[in-house]
């Protein structure tokens, strides 16, 4: 596993963009992803593709550091991509985020 860099961080939008609690669907690098604020305030990525139904993750809610797929109702957990929630039992894919200056970057995972 190779270590982050400066050159991987690509702004990706600002951050009043964002709901103030919500998903909001990005395309990265020609990778889609889902920018997501929690209950928290903290902000998150994750691919955007549910690993159970196939279908689109920032068009979920938001419950305290989870997502939820709208269409069977799985759950990931925003920091581990880890499904808490069946039916979905494969995790997605966790990218980097940063927020600098009231902008939103992403560094991809592998």
């Amino acid at each position: 596993m190779s270590a982050t860099t400066e050159a991987d961080y690509i702004r990706v939008c600002q951050l009043e963009e964002l709901p103030t609690v919500g998903a909001a669907k990005a395309e990265v690098s020609g990778r889609i992803i889902a920018i997501v604020r929690a209950e928290d305030g903290s902000v998150h990525a994750i691919d955007d593709e549910c690993t159970h139904g196939k279908v689109s993750l920032s068009e979920g809610e938001v419950d305290g550091c989870t997502l939820e797929c709208w269409l069977h109702g799985s759950r990931f957990d925003l920091v581990t991509g880890r499904p808490t929630g069946l039916p979905a039992t494969v995790p997605v894919a966790v990218h980097t985020v940063r927020v600098t200056d009231g902008d939103v970057f992403v560094a991809l995972a592998d």
